[in-house]
């Protein structure tokens, strides 16, 4: 486990916007990523009938769809042990192979980071 104190204070912020996202909305994730501006996309887990997205591939579709031209950093707020495939390659595709993801328990502790790699 990361002392999330111990975070730089932008990966602190993002780990708290995606904790925020899933409380706030009731779903099983909550995301964060941060461009290459410093600007944050916040989403949760989309789970319509026609229309299944995580967490964090929703954030970095939010961020695509403004004009991001890559990411940072990324953070996952989930019950989950680790991040998915096709989430680190969403984020590995808009960031690179080297782009962090904090993944937190719902309580906000970083249980680990790992590469989008």
């Amino acid at each position: 486990m990361t002392d999330s104190s111990a975070l730089d204070p932008e990966d602190r912020k993002i780990v708290t916007l995606a904790r925020s996202a899933r409380a706030r909305n009731g779903v099983p994730e909550g995301a964060a990523v941060r461009d290459e501006t410093g600007r944050t996309y916040v989403a949760g887990t989309v789970a319509l009938d026609s229309l299944q997205l995580s967490a964090l591939r929703t954030a970095v579709a939010m961020a695509v769809a403004s004009g991001a031209r890559s990411l940072e950093a990324a953070a996952l707020v989930t019950e989950a042990e680790t991040v998915s495939a096709q989430d680190r390659a969403a984020v590995r595709e808009l960031g690179s192979a080297e782009t962090p993801v904090l993944v937190a328990g719902p309580d906000g502790t970083v249980r680990t980071t790992v590469t989008a790699g």
